[in-house]
Formats: structure tokens, C-alpha cells, sequence
């Protein structure tokens, strides 16, 4: 059996290699590009993030991956966002009191955290959404975050025979704010799953056995 081509998306922002080298641990065939074409065919792609929500916003467009991601996510093919990979696939963000449009494949306001000491920096612990794919195995770990900002309202709503997205939250500080979502193709964590040891490897793990392989 062939291995999931994965790809990840290089616009700029954050250490790409520690995520190509923990997906390859995974199983996945990666490539590290900027190319729409090759992001758009991939079985998987992977959106990580660090640093400034606008300022990722802006190399995302820069490179028109917010048109990849869109796309992929109508044909029903998997993303993963990771960290500010994941805050970007909300509606916007507000830093400093500037506010910037997401790519709003989610509702939802991606704001400072309001727990005593910012950033939450360090393991913590997952209330894992029952019937999670990303979390089987490991509902019970740790996982490693570094962040300011989150969602700490989730708002989408689905109604009729659409199945619900699967929330998984954190708490920092008393400040509860969304980990990670699942929802059909577009999955995404506020950790860093490349950083966290055992348990973020059977995560990545997860995703890429998850992906449909498309014939060659």
C-alpha cells in the first residue's frame, strides 16, 4: 500500500521541517512547497502557523492558499491546520485591538486568552470530543501548546443530517478555549502536535491513516 502524499503548506510561517520530519514519522510521503497545483492534488494538507494571526493571513493570500484550502475542502479532501494554522480557519482575529479576516470556514473570533499568566506555554491536558479519529489512543495525554490567543466560543451550529464537528477544549488559567475540531475533510489543533512527544506522533499518525489515497 502506498503512502498518503501529504503536503505542507510554505507561506512563510513557522518551523516547517519539525512538522515534515514528525508527518514522514507518521507514514506520509511529504513535500514542503508553496505550489497550488501540488497542495491542491495532495491526499493531505497540512496548514501549520506561528507568530501573528495577521501576519499569517498574509502570507497565506500572499501565495492564494486560502483559495487551496477552500477548494481542497469543497472537493471534501482533508486539511489539518496546526496552532495559528488552526486560528486562521476561523472567521477573524483580533490582536492589539486590529481585527483581520480569516479564511471563515469557521465562525468564531480568535482573541487574546484572559487567564493571569499569557502565553500559555507547556503540556496540558485535552477534554477530547467522544469519537474522535485525531485523539483515538491518546485522549488522556498531554499535549504541547505555545499561544496567547484562541477561540473561547464556538459557534457553528449544524442542523438536519449534517454531522456535528467534534470540539475538543483546553483550559489555561481558568480561560477555556477550543484544542481542536473536527469537521468532515477540515481538521486542525491549537498544539503543536510535532512537539508532542508519543502521544502529538499518535496523532499525526491517526490523521494520515485517516486519508484517502488516491490512485497513481
Amino acid at each position: 500500500m502506498s503512502r498518503p502524499d501529504v503536503v505542507v503548506l510554505d507561506y512563510g510561517s513557522g518551523n516547517l521541517r519539525s512538522v515534515v520530519r514528525a508527518l514522514e514519522r507518521a507514514g506520509a510521503a511529504v513535500t514542503l512547497t508553496a505550489d497550488r497545483a501540488t497542495a491542491q492534488d495532495s491526499d493531505g494538507l497540512v496548514v501549520p502557523g506561528v507568530g501573528a494571526f495577521a501576519a499569517c493571513m498574509q502570507g497565506l493570500r500572499a501565495i492564494r492558499g486560502h483559495e487551496v484550502i477552500g477548494r481542497r475542502l469543497a472537493g471534501g479532501r482533508p486539511v489539518l491546520g496546526i496552532c495559528v494554522g488552526m486560528q486562521i480557519l476561523f472567521e477573524r482575529g483580533v490582536e492589539h485591538g486590529v481585527e483581520t479576516e480569516g479564511c471563515d470556514e469557521w465562525p468564531g473570533v480568535v482573541e487574546r486568552l484572559r487567564a493571569p499568566v499569557v502565553p500559555h506555554m507547556g503540556w496540558n491536558t485535552v477534554d477530547a470530543a467522544g469519537g474522535s479519529t485525531l485523539f483515538r489512543g491518546v485522549e488522556g495525554e498531554r499535549f504541547y501548546f505555545v499561544h496567547s490567543y484562541g477561540v473561547r466560543d464556538w459557534r457553528l451550529e449544524t442542523h438536519g443530517r449534517t454531522r456535528p464537528p467534534l470540539v475538543t477544549w483546553s483550559e489555561h488559567g481558568g480561560d477555556r478555549f477550543v484544542a481542536a475540531v473536527e469537521n468532515g475533510p477540515l481538521s486542525a489543533t491549537q498544539f503543536h502536535p510535532e512537539k508532542s512527544g508519543d502521544a502529538g506522533a499518535a496523532l499525526l499518525r491517526n490523521w494520515v491513516e485517516s486519508l484517502p489515497v488516491a490512485a497513481r
